[in-house]
């Protein structure tokens, strides 16, 4: 072969056949990686004919942890290692899952699509919006099957919901909106004991300033402006996801994003905001709103509001609408009802099949890049207390 003896990514990305074994490597074994992505695939490892072959991460314990759910799966030990360059250069790998903190998402993402790996990534897909533009690049140019972590619209019920908005019964949306709150923020969940000779604290910090060992900064990481950048690019990733697959917008206008820690001030120092405002207008005219009050649990919902009636989300697993306050209502909806659902593959099995026939996934790298458009201009905005803009054509963004 003129590359050696290497496979081409399309190369690549064809040789999965129906009888091929699906080797997977994961890149990120803490508690998304080893509880989610792991267990995820893990479902379907009989009916899909997978492995998981390798792990890296740079945190010891979460390495032999996720080792022995594939011990105890498959009955042998994964390759294990550090960093996700090395796993990269092993032959043996079909694709990777990528469950590493946010702001690692992008450099992972790039060097597994140049690799020609196929790529599960989580969301939101990046944190810096040149490295989210060379990463999209990358996955395009390498024709590998990329499945984005917002498994949300994979859900049956959400499906049915898609289905429905677009029939056109709601009339024209006026204003969709996301109130996500909690007792407290979500990163302190993950708050664990470590020692730093179990971890290749370089390894995790990457490109960002080298600091002390701090077990709080690498478990509590969500916390850490600088690595999460806050609730608005993490939770409101699942949310704006959620309006581009329902409506079928792609990309916002404008936003501004407001916000603070207002509440949770401890020894941690977290820098992320515990309360924010973030609100987008699209071109199809209407305005999107998400908040998050991380300091008092009540006042959750999500709902897409129409000239003709309401869809309700704040149950995603099952919607339900009604003609409440559409000022066109005109008897076609009555009372309140529940969204059928439409069956999907989950989210994990999308991928697999994808890999398998060709497909795109339902979160395909294109749903990546809008999704992660719309909560970089929020941390943008969020940043400089300025409206943020979005130029398609260059792929910048400008504050107004």
């Amino acid at each position: 072969m003129a590359s050696g003896g290497r496979l081409t990514a399309v190369e690549r990305k064809r040789s999965i056949g129906a009888n091929d074994r699906i080797r997977i490597g994961v890149i990120g074994c803490g508690d998304r990686g080893c509880n989610a992505h792991m267990e995820g695939v893990y479902k379907h490892a009989e009916a899909m004919n997978l492995e998981i072959v390798a792990l890296a991460d740079p945190w010891r314990i979460a390495r032999e942890q996720a080792n022995a759910k594939v011990r105890q799966w498959f009955g042998r030990d994964a390759r294990q290692c550090v960093s996700y360059r090395e796993l990269l250069t092993w032959d043996n790998i079909d694709a990777v899952m990528i469950a590493s903190p946010d702001h690692l998402h992008t450099t992972h993402l790039e060097a597994a699509a140049r690799a020609g790996k196929h790529i599960y990534v989580e969301k939101p897909l990046a944190t810096e919006m040149d490295r989210l533009v060379r990463a999209v690049d990358a996955v395009r140019a390498a024709g590998v099957v990329v499945q984005v972590g917002t498994q949300i619209r994979s859900l049956p019920g959400i499906v049915g919901a898609r289905d429905l908005w677009q029939s056109g019964i709601f009339g024209k949306a006026s204003r969709i909106e996301e109130c996500r709150n909690g007792e407290r923020p979500y990163w302190y969940q993950y708050l664990k004991e470590m020692k730093e000779e179990d971890l290749d604290w370089k390894e995790f910090l990457l490109d960002r300033p080298m600091r002390p060992f701090r077990a709080d900064i690498y478990s509590g990481w969500y916390g850490h402006y600088e690595f999460s950048r806050g609730p608005s690019n993490n939770l409101g990733a699942h949310f704006i996801d959620l309006v581009h697959f329902i409506t079928g917008a792609k990309f916002p206008q404008s936003c501004v994003s407001l916000g603070g820690t207002f509440t949770w001030k401890d020894e941690h120092q977290f820098t992320a905001p515990d309360c924010v405002q973030t609100t987008w207008i699209y071109p199809e005219g209407f305005l999107v709103s998400s908040s998050n009050n991380l300091g008092n649990g009540s006042g959750n919902g999500r709902k897409f509001f129409g000239t003709k009636g309401v869809l309700n989300l704040d149950n995603w697993n099952a919607p339900t609408f009604n003609a409440a306050g559409g000022p066109q209502r005109d008897g076609s909806i009555r009372g309140v009802n529940q969204v059928t659902p439409v069956e999907h593959p989950d989210h994990y099995l999308d991928w697999l099949q994808c890999m398998r026939n060709g497909g795109t996934p339902n979160a395909s790298i294109e749903a990546g890049y809008q999704h992660a458009v719309a909560v970089l201009m929020a941390m943008q905005s969020y940043d400089t207390g300025r409206k943020t803009i979005y130029d398609h054509e260059k792929r910048v963004i400008l504050s107004a």
